[in-house]
């Protein structure tokens, strides 16, 4: 067998190229940013092009720094930003539209008119989901309403929509193949999770032709070999896809109940394993499909904070507290604790769980002998505090008991953070090895398809853990600590 799988993480502002080997280390990567298009206030868009250019590059390099062969690559897993949505004609390939991205708030209108209907619960029960301009149903909604002859060519069968995992396996395959697979699609407001298809009644709310909408496929099977490609050979599998958090919690070997991560970036976003029912979430989390094995589906509960890293990257270019983000833990940890200060970063309102986009940013409990210090260690510890919610909310929703907290992204570094989200969430932090989760699972997918790794019991013992923090913070101070972020968060 080839000795290598190769998988490709397409981010919001860049795509990547993992190489991994059957021992599961990263023996090459490849990488290129894209530009971000804003044509309005609060609209951000991708060019597609754009993207495969990248996907290219950060293939060839990822394959000339491993210093390997494209044909000893056994097969392609697929990660992505996950609600981005394409349009492309089907002939030729070309993008109708420019991609509307995940961040995109253009649908708010169309949202809004849905909720005025009283169709947010149908959505939800259907989905998992909440009527938001963050899904991709909407993002279609508009383009059809918005874009002269969009609806027409739809009609004519000229027309082919798409998740970004979608868009990469019809370049792939040049142009055979239009799938998706159940994890990205559970995030259109289009399928129904428990039967895990497309629901006809969402799709007419919407007013989008099923016809455009690629095939649903489980994450570990072949969708289709490369053909006609400047980077790879004819004839590699694309054999495993999920949305990037679905990929971190597979990554991170989260395969039974109650496993969960959480990943660190500009945001963070919480993943339970829930197991094969979805939990009806009674605290605004997110119901979501974790990822379909083998014709059995898996369900998880998400929750998404909108500021985590960002609260950070806040401190060094807009007060200019310092110099890079890496500087927080040496800065936040000169104190012993915040001594009364709370940041409630609200800076882009209130994620889960809740769902409050008109809150703003706060720091209170503010003093004469404060200093940048304890601004420092507020916002690690607000960004810890709005995991804790998430989490609070996952066990009442859920009604298992968390046995501890997977974690990576790049915040994952920063052993303050680590240990105060211990502190506060009382179960153990562990952060693995290899920090790549996201492209891991993406691997970990596509080589189970192709008979690379033999079944998920031999990733989960190969899975090996860097750091475990444990909680040491005394109960009445964690108490005073969640009680004063309490109130700061509802003067937001």
């Amino acid at each position: 067998m080839p000795a290598y799988i190769l998988a490709i993480d397409q981010g919001t502002t860049s795509s990547r190229a993992v190489i991994v080997d059957q021992r599961m280390n990263i023996r090459g990567v490849g990488q290129q940013e894209f530009r971000q298009i804003y044509p309005r206030p609060g609209w951000v868009e991708h060019e597609p092009e754009a993207i495969w250019r990248s996907v290219e590059h950060s293939i060839a390099a990822a394959i000339r720094n491993a210093a390997i062969k494209a044909v000893d690559i056994a097969g392609i897993g697929i990660t992505n930003q996950r609600e981005t949505i394409v349009l492309w004609d089907p002939k030729t390939g070309k993008p109708a539209h420019n991609a509307i991205v995940w961040q995109c708030r253009r649908s708010a209108a169309i949202c809004a008119r849905l909720r005025k209907r009283g169709l947010e619960r149908l959505f939800t029960k259907r989905t998992g989901l909440l009527l938001d301009p963050y899904f991709s149903g909407t993002k279609l909604a508009w383009l059809f309403e918005n874009v002269a002859g969009l609806r027409a060519k739809a009609r004519m069968g000229s027309l082919k929509a798409g998740t970004i995992d979608s868009y990469l396996v019809f370049r792939l395959t040049g142009g055979k193949s239009h799938v998706t697979d159940a994890s990205n699609a559970s995030r259109t407001l289009l399928l129904d999770i428990r039967k895990v298809a497309w629901d006809e009644e969402l799709a007419d709310l919407l007013g989008i032709p099923l016809s455009l909408l690629p095939r649903v496929t489980g994450n570990s099977e072949v969708y289709g070999k490369t053909k006609g490609l400047g980077c790879l050979p004819d004839g590699i599998p694309i054999s495993g896809m999920a949305g990037d958090q679905q990929a971190a919690l597979f990554g991170q070997a989260c395969f039974g109940k109650g496993d969960a991560k959480c990943t660190f970036g500009t945001g963070s976003f919480l993943l339970m394993n829930t197991g094969e029912k979805p939990a009806r979430s009674k605290t605004r989390l997110l119901t979501t499909i974790a990822w379909k094995l083998d014709g059995r589906t898996t369900y998880a509960l998400e929750g998404s904070v909108f500021v985590a890293g960002a609260a950070v990257q806040w401190l060094r270019d807009g007060l200019r507290m310092i110099k890079a983000s890496s500087d927080i833990e040496a800065l936040a940890a000169q104190v012993e604790s915040s001594d009364g200060v709370v940041l409630v970063p609200a800076l882009v309102g209130l994620g889960a769980p809740h769902w409050r986009p008109e809150a703003r940013g706060i720091i209170s409990g503010i003093t004469r002998g404060t200093t940048a210090a304890h601004i420092a260690r507020a916002t690690l510890e607000a960004i810890a505090l709005q995991n804790y919610e998430i989490i609070k909310a996952m066990e009442s929703d859920s009604g298992l008991k968390l046995r501890q907290l997977r974690v990576d992204g790049g915040a994952s570094a920063n052993d303050l953070l680590m240990q105060i989200q211990a502190d506060l969430i009382r179960r153990d932090i562990v952060r693995p090895k290899l920090i790549e989760t996201t492209a891991l699972g993406a691997a970990f997918l596509a080589g189970l398809a192709v008979g690379y790794w033999p079944d998920v019991k031999a990733i989960a013992r190969a899975w090996k853990k860097d750091k475990t923090f444990s909680a040491r913070m005394d109960e009445d101070a964690r108490r005073d600590l969640i009680c004063r972020w309490d109130v700061a968060v509802g003067k937001a």
